[in-house]
């Protein structure tokens, strides 16, 4: 009867143990492997982000083509082989202080002039390298002169700079003003590529 019963306390204790050490076991596994899962995690998302970049507009320079609040896409390797082009939406390091960080803002504008480009504006009219140059895209379909060049006046692109303006030409701080000027190829950040949201306009550029 002892013998039974000492039979018995000893196979229930080693039973527990095995049950707390499979326990344990099960644990240290499922920890080990969730680590190797956020590792992978944080891996491929510095990869993605190495690539692109998620933005959001927060202001209106840009409009029609690109409202307050759209969600965007900015490819940061557009121009690892090849240099802006006209018409490109990019996002460059300003020397314009954010009001709420002190940090210098990034601005989204439209590339325009190209280095060594001949840029007026006459009577609202655009002028590239002495030719009209037409956009459709324009909110209010005009390009008023500002400083940079002065109503009449001639500007020659310097040299690694690129003249930006936003879409929305009256209510755009962009290359046509002293603030902002043109812009260094080291200054961009990349291409602006697809917009996301709303869902009602995802958009490539």
């Amino acid at each position: 009867m002892d013998n039974y019963s000492e039979e018995n306390l000893n196979t229930t204790g080693t039973e527990a143990a095995d049950g707390v050490r499979s326990a344990g076991e099960t644990a240290g596994s499922f920890l080990k492997s969730l680590l190797i899962d956020v590792v992978i995690a944080v891996i491929l998302a510095a990869i993605v982000l190495f690539f692109i970049r998620p933005t959001i507009v927060k202001q209106s320079s840009m409009e029609d083509t690109l409202h307050e609040n759209d969600y965007m896409i900015m490819y940061r390797q557009a121009y690892r082989s090849h240099t802006p082009e006209r018409g490109d939406i990019i996002i460059f390091q300003s020397s314009m202080p954010d009001e709420n960080t002190g940090k210098d803002k990034l601005l989204i504008k439209r590339v325009i002039g190209l280095p060594g480009d001949e840029i007026s504006i006459i009577s609202d009219q655009l002028y590239i390298n002495g030719e009209a140059y037409h956009e459709d895209y324009l909110k209010d379909g005009y390009t008023p002169a500002f400083e940079i060049p002065l109503e009449g006046e001639i500007y020659t692109v310097p040299d690694g700079q690129y003249f930006v303006m936003g879409d929305n030409r009256a209510g755009s701080i962009d290359s046509r003003r002293s603030e902002v000027g043109t812009v260094a190829f080291d200054q961009i950040q990349g291409k602006v590529v697809l917009r996301l949201f709303p869902f009602n306009k995802i958009q490539r550029f």
